[in-house]
């Protein structure tokens, strides 16, 4: 009798633990909600325990304190980790101070902060789950970067808008895309480490100028929902991606094939 397993085993989560970051956040939520369908039980990590999808955890990973306490936490809810997802990120509003302004006022709080939440904190985090990760058999490791952390803006979607994209987000994006190509080569065997990038997601309020451009630069002409984040999250959390790692995945639409 043949012991190789199905696809849908594959693709299974049943008994596997997740630890998800930003998890009260609609792309988080959703990841949460895919990783669950799939037999996951997750951990949903957030500084608002009211939003928090999963079983909530709340903490501050803008502090390597905050991202320590998030792994003991879960490993005292579960006992195991078995994927984790470095999702949370700082986007900054247009009311921030030093943050959607021209290159010359941007400031160094909103950078400090970008890079702690963006990048430090997936340093952090992965650096305290590695050792369950590596005693459970499956590691996963994925980190939700950015096209920009690939590409440079495009100033004329913003236009006439109150949007914007500050260096400090593109460089902690970026930054994130060489950690995890790093992680992957230091962690393997043991621990796949991989990143999704995302193109612009769809959401209510937006500009209709800026959605109007960037459909019209995009080749699928659709902004990205939040499904089809987590559905990528999905194929890397499990044992399709058995042979995946170090690989960065752009859910764009096309975006950065120009």
């Amino acid at each position: 009798m043949s012991t190789e397993k199905t696809f849908a085993d594959r693709a299974s989560l049943s008994g596997r633990v997740a630890l998800v970051t930003g998890a009260g956040g609609h792309v988080g939520r959703q990841i949460a909600a895919v990783l669950t369908e799939l037999g996951a039980q997750v951990a949903g990590v957030d500084r608002d325990g009211a939003s928090i999808s999963g079983t909530p955890i709340v903490a501050d990973l803008a502090n390597t304190a905050g991202c320590t306490a998030a792994v003991e936490k879960t490993l005292a809810a579960f006992g195991r980790i078995d994927v984790l997802v470095n999702n949370a990120a700082f986007v900054g509003t247009s009311a921030l101070d030093g943050w959607a302004v021209p290159f010359e006022r941007q400031g160094a709080s909103a950078w400090d902060m970008a890079l702690d939440v963006n990048l430090s904190a997936a340093f952090h985090l992965a650096q305290a789950a590695a050792p369950a990760l590596r005693d459970g058999g499956h590691g996963s490791i994925i980190n939700i970067a950015s096209i920009y952390g690939m590409v440079g803006p495009d100033w004329s979607l913003y236009d006439g808008t109150p949007l914007a994209n500050p260096a400090a987000y593109a460089a902690s994006k970026g930054g994130l895309l060489q950690l995890t190509r790093w992680l992957a080569t230091t962690l393997g065997p043991d621990i796949r480490v991989n990143a999704i990038s995302p193109g612009g997601i769809a959401r209510a309020g937006q500009p209709e100028a800026f959605v109007a451009r960037y459909v019209a630069r995009t080749p699928l002409r659709r902004m990205a929902s939040e499904q089809d984040v987590a559905d990528a999250v999905a194929y890397l959390a499990g044992d399709l991606a058995a042979y995946v790692t170090g690989q960065n995945i752009a859910v764009d639409g096309g975006w950065t094939a120009w």
